[in-house]
Parts: C-alpha cells; structure tokens; sequence
C-alpha cells in the first residue's frame, strides 16, 4: 500500500513539473506556470503586449480604471524551445522563460529592448481591510546608458528619470503616473493604482506597490516615443478637441472677491486693448467655509452668478469656475452624500471653518471628501455642478484638490472604505474617477459645447476627459521655475499631452516685502520673474497667469512703453499670432496622436546630446523654444533680511540696486540647436546649422526661439480674443532648407461635431529642391467654413507671393 501511494506522489509531481514546464494557448496568448506563479501574456495589439502574473492557484479579476481598449485579434505564434515560451506577432517578441518565470521583450527584427530581472516578481500577502491581498513588486533590468522619461509630474528638475527614487502618491504639485517610455522606443504602464514606490538604480528599476491582486502591466512598443504616446492612448483613451478660446491668454488670481471685480479685469484689458479669452473664479463665491464648493453663488459679493457669466461672455470672453473634490457641512452636495455614505472622513483642505491664516482647529471645518469612485456620488456630483453652475452659463469647470488634499495623513486613512475597495487600493486614481465624472456627464448632457477642465491632479488615462492639469502651488523662484520646463515634458510624455503652470508661481509673497508699496508686481525682481515665467508659458498647451499675494494682471506691472508691461503684452499678442498652429497642433494631438511639449529627444533622437536637454523643447513639431531659465537684470535669491526689503543680502540695498536695473540692456543665453536638421531665428530669419551650442542676444522681451527646416508656420491676424477675426487673410511662413509639411485645420470651435467629420484639412507641402509650396485641395467641410481666402506665402529671405485659394489645389513658386 504505501509503494503504491508513494509510486502515486511520484507520478503526481511527475505530471505537476511536466505541467510547470510548458504552457496553453489562448486566443490572446498564452497561460503557463513558472516559479511558483501563474503567467499569462496576453496580446491587445500587435504592438501591445499585457503581462499578468498572481501565485499559482490564485484567481485574477481585474476591470482596469484606466484602459479602456479590449483586447483584439492579434495574428501570433507561440511555440516552446526547451524551458523557454516564445510569442511573436507582427511587432513584438516575448520570450517567457518557464524556470524563472522572466519575461523579455524584443522588437520583431530581434532588438532587444527590455527584460525582467531574475527574480524580479514578488508577492507578500496582507489583509487589506478585511480583503486577502498582495504587495506586488516587479522589477526590470535596463541598460546601463539608457534613458528613460515620463512617471508624471515631479519638482526634481530631471528629465532622464534613471537613477531616482519616487514615491508615487498623489500631491498638490506631485503627479503620479506609473508608466515611462525608453530611448528605444517602447514604454511600460505598471497598473496599479496603490501608492507605489519607482527605484531606479545600477541595479534595476521596478515598481512596488501597496496593494494589488496580482502583478499587471502593459508593455509598447512604438519604434519612438511619438509611437509610444500613441499606443499608450490606443490603450487608455485619445484625447478630445479642445475648443479653440481655451488656447488664448487666461487670467485669474486667488481670488477675485466680488463679481465686480472679476468683470472689472475683462473691461480693463479690452480698454487697452491686449487679447484675453478667459477670466476664472476662485473659490469662495459659494460664501464661508460650511459653505465650501456649495457650487452655487452664496456669497453676497457675487449677487448674481448668471448675469456675471452673461456679462463676461458680452465682452467676448469665458469663464471657468473653482469646484472641489470636498463640500462644506452647510452645503446640499454634502447633506445628500452624507445620507448614502459617500463621504470619507480623512482630513482635507480647509482644516477650518475661520478663513484666517493659520487655520484655527478650534472651529474645524468640517469639509469632507467625496467618494468619486462611486458613480452614484458622481451623478450627486454632477446634479449640483449642472443645476448651480452650468445652468448659469459657465463655460468650464476649474476642479482644484483632485488629487484630493490630504492632510495629517494617519495609516488608518487608508483604510477608508471606497465604493472598489479600501482608499488604499485606489489612491493614486482619485483625480481620473473625479474629472472623468465631470466629463462623462457634460458630455452626456450636451455636444453642443465641448468640455473643458482644469484640474490639479491627473492620473494614466486623464488625456480622454478634456482635461489640462496644471502643475500645482509652486513657489514663486527660478528654481521653481527652471523645475517646471521637465516637470511638462515628463507628464506630457506618459500621453498626457495638455498642461500647464501657474505663470509667476502660485506663492510669490516673499517678492511683496519691499518698499516698493508692498506689491511685488512693482519689484523688478518679481518682474523678470514673471516675465520669463510668462514667455515660457506662452509656448505652453495652457497661457494662464495665477497666483496668490501678488496681482498678475498686466496693469500691475505698469503701463504701456514701459519695458515689463511692453514684453508681457508682446508675449500675449504672439500667442495669437501663433493660434492656427497651435489650434492645428491640437488637431495633430486629437486625429495622429501628437503632443504640444515635445522633449528633444522626440525628434532628434539620434543626438544623444539632447536625450538630457531639461531646459528647451519643441512646441509642435517646428518651434523650437529655450526659455530664459536665469536672471539677468536682478538676483535671483531672495533673503528676507528685514520687514522692509526682498533683495538678497549680499546684493545691497534694494533702493541702490533699483537704480541699477535696466530693462532695455541686452544680455545673452545659451542655446543648442540639435543636430540633423537647418535652424532659423525666429525673430532675425537667420539660418544655422544644428547640432552646435551658441550664445543668443536677448533681451526682456525676447527669448531665444528657432524654427526647423521644412516647417510651415501659419500666422494669424492681431485680435482680442481668439474668435474675433476669421483666418481669410493668413501669413504662412515656409522655410526652406528640408522638404515639409503642414494641416491647417479649421472646425465650428466649440462642438463635438468634428466627430462627425465637420472640420477642414487643408495641407500644405513644401518641395526644397523645386522651391514649390503645393497648397492641396481642401478636404471636408462645416458650416460658416470660407470658401475662398487669401494666402501671403512668405519666405526667411523676406520674398512673398499673394495667392487666392478657393480650395482647389494650387501650386506657388519661388
């Protein structure tokens, strides 16, 4: 008896390693056993490959928040060599080995591009309030030299992400995305929505995170990173048109405190005539802090919130308003919530329900967090935005603390129970559930006017919700300043491609403690600050100034001839100028999967000199942009020596150095133009050649911007705000030095009818060698489209030809 039982183990184990050793086909992959765990490599696309792994005898069922494609019949072969899996498709190699249970990648030509590291997957179980769980961790093994970009928004400074540590949760001026993309062209989104810790170092780069079911990530490959942007929002989502005001200059302040005041900023800048398309409400119309985000006009200084927005629009202009991811005790939101247990109890932003600074905690507010994974608190959400705002005639919505603010931060509030699990679970994608419900709704409500959203936090995804997030409460200095141009390339390139930053820096009070009247839009330190900070976001995917303690509005700084006022006002009129580009850019975005920000290693990847280039970038695919990153005319330190003055102590005196700054003089920056391609200076038409480091002439309004061979730049016409002016007479500057070519897109602007194929393309090629601009035929239409305009067709050399275009092809040479 016992030979036999034991003849039955041997046979068993027998069977049980013969089973661990090989592997069953599916119809997206395959499913084996390896080490213990259970794998299974699934193919979405041929270029798309997911990769799952839980403890063997373990079960996975996860509906992810962040994709949302369905896996589709991949043409694949999968076939074993020994202990090693191989499947192949059209674009990807994964080679699965069934002893370490490692996965490999590589291109279909055989490129190596990325592997697990040995022993790199593991599991260490816990109860997550009451559910049986997992700590996930996997790690990879890259090469030593390569770069690597994305993982969100972070204030380091960085754009190579090798060698950093984060821990990935989100922040106020902290976004966590989990996914990066390579040199080599491919990118990795890690799955989870846990707070994660990223390691990189010579040894591996592998994400740990707090909570998951099982290891799930998504591996890319694009052949280069606009390819993998693309595959990342074929896998989460493409990014909607935005209508075309929000591409104009916004200004706001925290805050504007009557309705007459904010309709006062509109009626100034149109008396001096410098273009702006949108003004935005800060928190507290809704009244006192009971009253937080009671998403209605409460507060007596804003008598009427409808006439307010119908007056704004009667200047030409739109407004977007402050809204929460919290309410106030006082407030029908949270009464409503609270009855169905949809508030979570962690401590949030206000902490009190006095609005002086500091909080008093003797009287807490009482402010609570909404439960936005549940889409019965999403519809509440947006029964009180639709009736008390957008009934009114607000145009957007400014959704501020989606991260959510979280503040004295206990282990225990992790343990808040959410409507898919424990917070803990779930963290990092409160702001995708929360701006998503705006978006899913408004949408539902109308097509009629297309969404837009301002928000603070975003998460893998967010591109899909007709959102731009903003970089958060930075401070007001030029490290700060310097840290944003990666902070933006970085976000941009987890696929997310609309961002934007506080243009001066959302803190600026140490710049007020002066004798300058205590303003610090008066202090020429604050004021090179802001300009540059300004001249930076004029090439962003969002033009908006805002901040606290010091008025950003252009008046503040002066009057017209004066240097500060005359480089901000010359700023915003060239954002206008460029508004065809940017507005057709946003087009490229939408329909071929472009991004605004472009790191240099985008388009140059071949320079290995730009792979780490942190302070310039492309803005679309022909302006290159290198932003004056140091000051030039003032310190930059600021010590407060006393209540009196601002300046650095070593600088002397602020009155003496006040005499000494001269806005006019010229100064100078560096710049290197990447190798490959012919450069033009934008403001002298100067042709140089790339891949050299030179010292550029600037000046207060001026900052170095280059144009790359082959592009074709349309400019429209001087206006006060995007709309006022058609575009029937535009300049297009064509440089030559390389074949190029450029779509000029049009549509009806603030409809989702371009989903029905109402808009217009009308491509332009340039053929170097022939001299020869083909203006091609104009496909599709809308209403209220032109159907017959004029071009001035402009060369660097200062040579033009004016030509009728009726939308039928035509040829111009030069």
């Amino acid at each position: 008896m016992m030979k036999r039982t034991c003849l039955m183990l041997v046979l068993f184990l027998s069977v049980l390693n013969a089973f661990a050793q090989s592997f069953e086909k599916t119809n997206l992959g395959i499913k084996a056993i390896a080490n213990g765990n259970q794998v299974e490599i699934q193919f979405y696309t041929p270029s798309i490959v997911r990769v799952i792994k839980i403890p063997a005898g373990k079960s996975f069922v996860k509906q992810s928040l962040s994709v949302t494609l369905s896996p589709g019949k991949t043409i694949f072969q999968a076939q074993q060599t020994g202990k090693v899996v191989w499947l192949k498709s059209e674009k990807i190699n994964a080679r699965l080995d069934l002893t370490t249970c490692n996965v490999e990648f590589s291109s279909a030509s055989g490129k190596a591009l990325l592997k697990e590291k040995n022993k790199g997957t593991r599991f260490t179980s816990f109860n997550d309030t009451g559910a049986d769980s997992y700590h996930v961790y996997q790690a990879f093994a890259l090469e030593k030299e390569e770069p690597i970009y994305g993982l969100g928004q972070h204030q380091r400074g960085e754009l190579n992400q090798r060698n950093q540590q984060y821990h990935l949760e989100q922040g106020n001026v902290e976004d966590a995305v989990p996914f990066f993309q390579s040199v080599k062209g491919y990118g990795l989104f890690w799955d989870n929505y846990s707070p994660t810790e990223f390691q990189d170092d010579a040894d591996e780069t592998s994400f740990k995170s707090q909570v998951g079911d099982g290891v799930d990530y998504y591996f890319m490959y694009g052949g280069n990173a606009d390819g993998v942007i693309a595959n990342m929002r074929t896998l989460t989502g493409k990014v909607p048109m935005f209508p075309l005001w929000t591409y104009g200059f916004w200004q706001s302040k925290e805050r504007y405190k009557s309705q007459q005041e904010l309709l006062n900023v509109v009626k100034t800048y149109r008396e001096l005539n410098v273009p702006l398309d949108g003004i935005i409400q800060d928190w507290q119309y809704w009244g006192n802090n009971y009253l937080w985000n009671a998403m209605d006009f409460l507060n007596v200084d804003f008598p009427d919130g409808k006439k307010m927005a119908d007056d704004v629009h009667a200047q030409h202009a739109h407004l977007i308003i402050s809204i929460w991811s919290s309410f106030g005790p006082q407030t029908k939101p949270y009464q409503e919530l609270d009855e169905k247990g949809m508030l979570y109890n962690i401590t949030t932003w206000p902490e009190s329900g006095s609005e002086k600074w500091p909080p008093n905690l003797d009287y807490p507010s009482g402010v609570r967090v909404y439960d936005a994974y549940n889409p019965e608190a999403r519809d509440i959400y947006w029964k009180y935005a639709s009736n008390g705002l957008l009934a009114k005639g607000i145009d957007g919505w400014w959704m501020d603390s989606t991260e959510p603010d979280h503040l004295q931060i206990k282990p225990a509030d992790y343990d808040t129970k959410t409507y898919l699990g424990s917070f803990r679970k779930v963290r990092n994608a409160y702001p995708l559930m929360a701006v998503g419900g705006v978006y899913d709704h408004q949408r539902k409500t109308t097509s009629d006017k297309r969404v837009f959203i301002l928000t603070r936090s975003a998460f893998a995804g967010q591109q899909r919700y007709g959102a731009n997030t903003w970089s958060g409460d930075t401070g007001s200095s030029w490290d700060t300043f310097r840290k944003q141009i990666p902070a933006g390339l970085n976000f941009s390139l987890t696929g997310i491609p609309h961002w934007n930053s506080d243009i001066g820096g959302f803190f600026a009070g140490a710049y007020n403690k002066s004798s300058n009247g205590g303003s610090g839009s008066k202090n020429p330190l604050y004021q090179e600050l802001y300009v540059r900070w300004l001249q930076f976001g004029t090439f962003n995917p969002m033009m908006r100034s805002h901040g606290t303690d010091v008025p950003r509005e252009i008046y503040q700084f002066g009057k017209k001839g004066e240097p500060i006022y005359d480089a901000i006002d010359k700023f915003i009129n060239l954002r206008y100028t460029l508004l065809p580009y940017i507005y057709s850019t946003s087009w490229a975005v939408t329909a071929k999967q472009s991004s605004f920000m472009r790191a240099l290693f985008m388009d140059f990847v071949d320079d290995k000199k730009v792979w780490d280039i942190n302070n310039e970038y492309m803005f679309g695919q022909s302006i290159l942009v290198a932003p004056v990153v140091k000051a030039q005319y003032t310190p930059e330190t600021i010590v407060k020596v006393n209540e009196n003055s601002g300046w650095n102590k070593k600088e002397g005196k602020e009155n003496d150095q006040k005499a000494a700054i001269d806005f006019t003089a010229e100064k100078s920056s560096p710049v290197y133009l990447p190798a490959g391609t012919l450069w033009y200076d934008f403001w002298t038409n100067e042709q140089l050649k790339g891949g050299q480091e030179l010292i550029k002439k600037t000046t207060i309004d001026m900052i170095p911007l280059y144009i790359k061979a082959g592009s074709i730049l349309p400019m429209g016409p001087k206006v006060q705000y995007a709309t006022q002016q058609k575009w029937d007479n535009l300049e297009v500057k064509v440089y030559p030095g390389a074949n190029g070519a450029f779509v000029l897109y049009e549509d009806e602007l603030d409809n989702y009818n371009y989903e029905k194929g109402a808009y217009t393309e009308i491509e332009f090629n340039w053929n170097d060698a022939a001299k020869k601009l083909t203006i091609a035929n104009r496909k599709g239409s809308y209403k209220w489209m032109l159907q017959n305009r004029k071009f001035t067709i402009v060369l660097p050399s200062g040579a033009n030809k004016n030509v009728t275009y009726t939308g039928k092809k035509l040829e111009v040479k030069f």
